[in-house]
């Protein structure tokens, strides 16, 4: 029989049931950096009995300012073991899953046809495979909470959930929902996004190399905070909790009709 001492104080919130709803529940979460690797851990240590990770890249020396799995003595070691280690260290009894490789449109369409999962967490920074995974689950009807840019930004206070077509103040949320639309997707994807401007200082341009061409600059408490958030609104669902959505304000609406009938 399962201890679940170690759960004590999470059933003391949530009861028997609660508990019960996370054990049984199976949670994937695609990208493990500086959201999901945080993301990842705070579902595992809420009680979630099965999860599936899923990240191709390796820790660099650029990671260790904001990213769980990234210290200085495992520098070219993947980001999936790292994680896949501590996340049964915390729980030595969950059923984890663990694919170590990018998410390819081929590999998303397997991976969600071949398993049942109660929620999908997308914590991808980089668009295509962003709109790969976003796309393939909404199609196929899963709960799906994505986060969306976290460079650039330094308040953690001005997060907030929303449906992603209501987000705003975010250049990776505009350039979803733009492509997202083409789709024919116009609501029904959870997202977790910033009120804070960018800081477009910040910004720099990379290499291109998986499928990233440009980065802002980051602190340390932003990624974190952007996969607690990621994390809450998932298990909230789960346990049935009420989920606050925040709205675009209305005169903003009201100019974007304006500037769609011109």
């Amino acid at each position: 029989m399962s201890d679940l001492a170690w759960l004590g104080r999470t059933k003391l919130l949530v009861g028997d049931e609660g508990i019960q709803k996370l054990q049984n529940a199976h949670v994937l979460v695609v990208g493990l950096g500086g959201v999901g690797s945080f993301a990842a851990e705070f579902v595992a240590r809420s009680g979630v009995g099965t999860m599936t990770i899923v990240d191709g890249d390796v820790v660099d020396p650029s990671n260790r300012n904001r990213q769980l799995p990234a210290l200085a003595t495992n520098h070219g070691e993947p980001k999936a073991d790292i994680m896949t280690e501590r996340l049964l260290a915390i729980n030595p009894e969950l059923k984890l899953t663990t694919i170590k490789e990018f998410l390819s449109p081929e590999a998303a369409e397997k991976l969600l046809s071949e398993n049942q999962f109660d929620y999908v967490m997308d914590c991808i920074d980089s668009i295509t495979p962003k709109l790969t995974l976003l796309s393939t689950a909404y199609n196929k009807g899963l709960k799906i909470v994505s986060s969306m840019g976290a460079g650039g930004k330094v308040d953690p206070t001005l997060l907030r959930t929303a449906d992603l077509f209501e987000t705003r103040q975010c250049y990776l949320a505009s350039l979803v929902r733009k492509r997202l639309r083409k789709m024919g997707i116009r609501s029904g994807i959870k997202a977790v996004f910033s009120l804070e401007k960018h800081d477009d200082d910040s910004l720099m341009l990379t290499d291109g190399s998986n499928f990233k061409k440009s980065a802002y600059g980051t602190i340390s408490y932003i990624p974190a905070a952007f996969g607690g958030v990621c994390a809450s609104v998932v298990i909230r669902d789960l346990l049935g909790y009420p989920i606050k959505m925040e709205k675009k304000p209305k005169e903003m609406v009201a100019r974007e009709k304006k500037q769609k009938k011109k």
